[in-house]
């Protein structure tokens, strides 16, 4: 079956799918957006938890990036940001402050001494920095223990990534995860090119007051195009007017035609879209691994919490303390909309699975719940049995920025400059976060409407 010509069809529903959708249609263009799940939105979703709606994906954006905040106030929806509840990482047998870093960097080692993260030895080590000459593309890992030490990697910058990638530091490039440090590990020491960072001005993060799961459905609602979720895109060729795409089961596939296509997918499902028609760019997509989590939230009435943890946003936790989590969001206290839902009941969330160890996520909820729980207990002082619980996975969910990332982001692109009519965006491209998913999707929708 042949069904309506479009103008564009945008593939992909995440937050760079419908931001494309809506800036293609805002330029005059009929849009249709296909999601292949039962709903928009990609990792921004919410659900209900204890009676009580609050974000399973991402939960935060840069503030200090405009595209995320800038999109939020032009669709009419309010800004919050983050309480003053501090940071913290177990580290050597206790919650420790999070000390101030670029990635682990220090800005100020008295802090660093201060918060107890790193032993003597490994503070004498990150104390002074070696002559290291970076030559191309790194590791973070590799970067910051030339300079500073393994330690420091391991119990600062290892949770920092693997909150952020759900990767490893000695994978991860440093050119397309840290380029600042990058830039500063070229220039000379990192140390005194941090000490010497004016103070930050401003929240770093804002976030939606119900959770940043409602901004899709924002978009959605104001976009002015059509969208249809179920929606799978099967295969996609070259037509003599534009681009033909198979869409939905083989029993009863719909050719849907369109003069452009964006391609807002995970890399895996952008790589098979692309085999025929760009096999070069299909390739090197192929190449991206991904990492899989798992978020799990959990209520537990106000008086069963320890009170110190009403003064803590959170915990990250190093791969070398061998825990389960590698990171806990005490949403209660870090956003106060959360807070104010129901002052009997605290919500916090977990965080599972980092690239390679999908082991972990192999258990069932019931067990992902009762490591959470175990890990609750030891690291943060939390016994009590929650009231509710929730398990969202996210399979695949986060591009792995691997070293040399940027220039197999430069070979796709060069790859698709001589397919007109065809470009790409998301998460795997220009940076896992939600301003920078943004400014992929606006980047693509560039090369379409000045290309004409």
């Amino acid at each position: 079956m042949v069904g309506h010509a479009w103008d564009t069809v945008v593939v992909g529903g995440g937050i760079a799918g419908l931001v494309a959708a809506r800036d293609l249609a805002a330029a005059g263009r009929d849009v249709l957006l296909l999601e292949a799940s039962p709903q928009v939105g990609g990792k921004l979703r919410t659900a209900e938890v204890a009676g009580l709606s609050v974000d399973v994906g991402a939960e935060a954006m840069l503030a200090r990036r405009p595209e995320g905040v800038a999109l939020a106030q032009e669709l009419g929806a309010a800004v919050v940001h983050p309480t003053g509840a501090a940071s913290a990482v177990w580290s050597r047998g206790a919650l420790r402050d999070l000390p101030r870093s670029v990635m682990g960097v220090p800005l100020d080692l008295d802090q660093l001494a201060r918060s107890g993260v790193l032993s003597p030895e490994g503070l004498a080590r990150a104390s002074t920095e070696s002559d290291s000459a970076v030559d191309g593309d790194v590791s973070v890992g590799d970067l910051v223990a030339a300079r500073l030490g393994d330690e420091l990697v391991d119990r600062l910058v290892e949770p920092l990534l693997g909150g952020v990638y759900a990767g490893h530091a000695r994978r991860l490039s440093a050119a397309a995860a840290v380029p600042q440090l990058l830039a500063m590990a070229r220039r000379g020491r990192l140390l005194d090119q941090a000490a010497a960072l004016p103070a930050a001005t401003g929240p770093v993060f804002a976030g939606l007051p119900g959770g940043m799961g409602r901004l899709p459905a924002l978009v959605r609602d104001a976009g002015g195009f059509e969208v249809r979720t179920s929606a799978t895109v099967r295969a996609l060729g070259r037509t003599p007017g534009g681009w033909a795409l198979t869409v939905g089961p083989t029993t009863r596939a719909e050719t849907v035609r369109a003069r452009s296509v964006v391609l807002a997918t995970p890399a895996a499902a952008t790589s098979r879209l692309l085999a025929d028609v760009a096999p070069a760019a299909a390739a090197e997509l192929a190449g991206v691994e991904a990492a899989s989590v798992a978020v799990v939230t959990l209520a537990f009435r106000a008086a069963d919490v320890p009170d110190a943890l009403f003064e803590r946003s959170g915990f990250l936790v190093p791969p070398v303390e061998q825990r389960a989590i590698k990171a806990s969001t005490f949403s209660f206290a870090k956003w106060g909309w959360v807070r104010d839902l129901d002052p009997d009941i605290v919500l916090l969330r977990t965080s599972l699975g980092r690239h390679g160890e999908e082991v972990t996520l192999q258990a069932s909820d019931e067990g992902l719940v009762r490591a959470s729980l175990a890990d609750l207990a030891a690291l943060a002082g939390i016994t009590a049995r929650p009231v509710d619980t929730h398990v969202q996975r996210w399979g695949g969910a986060l591009p792995q920025y691997v070293v040399g990332h940027a220039e197999r982001v430069a070979r796709i692109r060069a790859a698709l400059a001589d397919q007109p009519g065809l470009a790409v965006c998301g998460a795997t491209y220009d940076g896992v976060g939600v301003p920078a998913v943004i400014g992929s999707a606006r980047r693509a929708v560039a090369s379409l409407t000045q290309a004409e």
